[in-house]
């Protein structure tokens, strides 16, 4: 999986700076014919059926024709904070908006993108309250409601190649409804008929794009089921528009709602330090304490999400995915040192190098032989009178688990420095796996020897 390069900024340094937050593009190219489709997920941040389903076309698909050009996370200090709007509804912000307003840069950007002549149509995701009926069934069920539905301003654009999108929403729509997962998800098009009057949706990124000769739907999923059925539906409803208009994707996991939930839950992992620093923050504990970070204005870091993010929070600082805290960190600040990459370990009598931001499996015991010059403190072990953990055997059972990265009790920090500067983390993990290995490496070498 690909890398995510971002930047976060860290309160505790006294800058004043707006927020970091800002919302990423990521460009998914065939390198072969077809047109180019701009998702856009997280316009409203209490909508995770939206942001997850952008997201997860970033992570686990491939484009095999045409181009996708996604932003999962729009409006990503609301989807941190679990809000629509924190400076107000940003959908409602693209017919005028001051320059004083705070999400004027972001609106501005993603107009920019949406104007450009690469974009042959915008797909906009939202999660929507309970199920839209074009006649009043009951308050769940009725016209002023928008879940699952696919929104359109006006049946034809002009002269644009995709003009018809009333015919688009209805045979997506026809198609989604042929794999529902309960027939009261049926899905409706709803026309806003926008240039009609309505002053409300003339103000959305939807009707921009219209205006700006740019064929875009809305697509929604209801609030009334759990995130990874809106998942379900919103990636359903894309690669069925997709398919309709000649963009081609490929996927390894199966389109079904435990499948999703664990695409969405897995592989979640942060690097820091070129790397040097590197964990999974889907297993990781409440709170990790004495996190070596350095203190600067920015703190740069990759993940492999572009939901994940980290957050100034008061001393500390929250690791967020999406709508959910993941773990606090509380730094213990410090300058680093990049004078080297990997450090020499014994592990299981075998010496080997290993690399800064890896994981080392131990079957029973292992030990640590950095450069001289340089100490180690393997996070959870202590013994008495000693400051360099340097060069000690530390065997499976002797670290306390309490000082684990992860809630399972398994992976310790062991961290090398050079005088007071942080050079490196490696992760050791116990595994009952390399002990079975190394039992039958050893009957096998008794055999042996006859």
């Amino acid at each position: 999986m690909r890398w995510l390069f971002i930047t976060a900024l860290f309160v505790a340094t006294g800058v004043q700076a707006k927020s970091p937050l800002e919302f990423s593009l990521h460009k998914l190219e065939s390198g072969k014919p077809g047109p180019t489709v701009l998702v856009v997920g997280g316009i409203q941040g209490d909508e995770p059926g939206g942001f997850h389903a952008a997201s997860l076309l970033v992570t686990d698909y491939r484009v095999s024709s045409g181009n996708l050009w996604v932003v999962p996370n729009l409006n990503f200090e609301s989807i941190i904070r679990r809000s629509r709007g924190v400076n107000g509804d940003m959908n409602r912000k693209f017919a005028a908006l001051g320059e004083d307003d705070p999400d004027y840069a972001a609106v501005e950007r993603i107009k920019t993108l949406i104007r450009s002549p690469d974009i042959d149509f915008i797909l906009n995701l939202h999660d929507g309250s309970g199920f839209y009926r074009e006649k009043y069934i009951d308050k769940m069920r009725n016209p002023n409601r928008w879940g699952q539905s696919v929104i359109i301003d006006q049946e034809e654009l002009g002269s644009s190649p995709f003009s018809k999108v009333g015919v688009y929403a209805r045979a997506v729509a026809e198609k989604v409804n042929a794999r529902l997962l309960h027939q009261e998800h049926r899905y409706h098009v709803r026309n806003t008929r926008t240039a009609e009057g309505d002053e409300e949706m003339e103000k959305t990124l939807t009707y921009f794009a219209i205006r700006n000769g740019k064929p875009a739907i809305g697509l929604e999923a209801s609030k009334s089921l759990p995130t990874r059925e809106r998942v379900y539906y919103h990636l359903h409803l894309m690669e069925s528009f997709l398919a309709e208009i000649g963009v081609r994707l490929e996927r390894d996991f199966k389109l079904e709602p435990l499948a999703i939930k664990e695409q969405i839950d897995s592989d979640l992992r942060l690097s820091l330090f070129e790397e040097r620093i590197h964990f999974d923050v889907a297993s990781a504990r409440h709170t990790i304490n004495y996190f070596p970070l350095q203190r600067e204005d920015n703190i740069r870091y990759l993940s492999s999400n572009p939901l994940l993010a980290l957050v100034p929070n008061g001393d500390r600082v929250r690791v967020s995915y999406g709508n959910r805290r993941m773990t606090l960190l509380k730094p213990q600040f410090m300058e680093y040192d990049d004078s080297l990459t990997r450090v020499e370990m014994e592990i299981d009598g075998e010496r080997r190098e290993v690399p800064f931001g890896t994981i080392a499996t131990v079957g029973e015991a292992f030990s640590v032989h950095p450069p001289e010059g340089y100490r180690v403190n393997v996070i959870g072990w202590t013994r008495t009178g000693l400051s360099n953990e340097a060069a000690q055997s530390i065997r499976r059972g002797e670290i306390r688990k309490r000082f684990s990265i992860d809630r399972n009790g398994t992976l310790y920090r062991v961290e090398v420095y050079r005088d007071d500067k942080f050079s490196g983390m490696v992760l050791v993990r116990f595994g009952e796996e390399v002990m079975n290995n190394i039992s039958s490496r050893a009957a096998q070498k008794r055999q042996n020897d006859g």
